[in-house]
């Protein structure tokens, strides 16, 4: 995988031409692992469901998750907001240079993103639909009511349990035979980058960059490791049990890439398949740690470009607007911009065309926000498994994993 990443940056580099042709590698292999990715998550909840039998312990599972979640993006806010405050990357920044074209073109779907729209969105008007289109959110909420439904009939569901387990494993199979290609596609998908963006545009907004990549190992190693430490767990032994998918995101730019194998690595961690099963699907759509953390940076770079001053009482409405839009986006192709539109939108104080200054960076910014994303479902899924007690480390962990 890192031969491949850094093959893809050098024929981005050297030959942009060549590099921009190679992005049918990239979108071919996130296209294998997204075709998988809806029956996976349908036959994980499912079956995690109907093995619990304990109605009340999903939905307690379920609440739990919700309310940590909120918590951790919270702080991952702030932190961005505290950064950008200290650095000021964005002052002296020549907002003028940002061009009508890039304006349409970036914030306009913001103005149909709505939190109301996201609400309704989760319930499916076609099952099969559902499916079809890899959304994510209705697959979860389906396959909740599913395994709800097969539980409930008792010792009428064994049949079905039993076909559905076999099911899941000949998923997992077909995931394990698609990751073979996984290099190659790290290597179209890192080549269209750099070709397509250009090494020029890292330079205007490497400041911007250069806090938030330092601002995700902040929360990384600060909060989530203090998170890790409370709970009884080593942080770097789960980094370096994942450490093969955190590779492939970062070639990819996509967690939805890893989101099959993150469901077995977290079985395979000492996480009951139960709270794995809900866990990192819903996470997917409510914990985007990395992606907050981006929101809040970007919108203050744009208010420094501009030389707009946000009071406090601004900023907190800052974080509780973030913390609505950025769970408006789940599953949304390119949802980094439309959010951001559709929050100075909401705000109504910097302004909305401010999007398209960032707009050269923000896809080598992407792979932080996955990565980051990425990596705090995987302490979430630890730490509600331990809450539950239903967490036993593998055989070769140390008592503190």
């Amino acid at each position: 995988m890192l031969i491949a990443i850094a093959l893809g940056v050098a024929v981005g580099v050297l030959w942009p031409g060549v590099g921009r042709a190679m992005k049918p590698l990239g979108d071919t292999f996130v296209n294998l692992v997204r075709m998988v990715i809806a029956p996976i998550i349908f036959l994980t909840i499912v079956l995690g469901v109907a093995h619990t039998r304990d109605l009340k312990r999903v939905g307690r599972l379920g609440l739990k998750a919700l309310v940590y979640f909120e918590v951790v993006t919270t702080f991952a806010l702030a932190i961005g907001l505290v950064v950008m405050h200290l650095a000021r990357p964005g002052a002296g920044i020549d907002a003028t240079r940002v061009s009508a074209a890039d304006i349409a073109r970036v914030t306009a779907p913001g103005q149909e993103l709505r939190f109301v729209d996201f609400l309704t969105h989760i319930v499916p008007s076609s099952v099969v639909g559902a499916f079809a289109q890899g959304e994510i959110l209705q697959v979860v909420f389906f396959s909740i009511l599913f395994g709800v439904a097969l539980a409930s009939i008792g010792e009428a569901g064994r049949t079905v349990t039993g076909l559905l387990d076999g099911l899941l494993q000949v998923f997992f199979r077909v995931v394990e035979i698609v990751m073979v290609v996984a290099p190659i596609g790290a290597f179209g998908a890192m080549a269209f980058t750099v070709g397509t963006f250009g090494v020029a545009s890292l330079l205007s907004l490497g400041r911007l960059m250069a806090c938030v990549y330092t601002t995700m190992v902040i929360f990384i190693l600060v909060v989530l490791g203090t998170i890790a430490r409370l709970w009884g767990f080593s942080l770097f032994r789960l980094l370096a049990h994942i450490r093969e998918e955190i590779l492939i995101v970062l070639g990819t730019s996509s967690s939805e890439a890893v989101l099959p194998r993150m469901l077995d690595r977290m079985e395979q961690f000492g996480c009951e398949r139960s709270v794995v099963g809900l866990v990192i699907p819903a996470g997917y759509s409510f914990n985007l740690d990395g992606t907050s953390i981006y929101l809040s940076m970007a919108t203050l770079f744009i208010a420094q470009a501009y030389g707009v001053h946000l009071a406090l009482g601004q900023q907190l409405a800052l974080v509780g607007v973030l913390m609505i839009t950025s769970k408006g986006a789940a599953g949304v192709t390119g949802s980094g911009f439309i959010v951001l539109a559709s929050t100075l939108s909401a705000l109504r104080i910097v302004p909305v065309e401010g999007v398209a200054l960032v707009l050269g960076v923000d896809r080598f910014m992407s792979e932080a926000r996955a990565i980051t994303n990425l990596i705090g479902n995987a302490v979430a899924t630890v730490v509600i498994a331990k809450s539950e007690g239903a967490f036993t480390p593998p055989l070769h962990a140390t008592s503190d994993a």
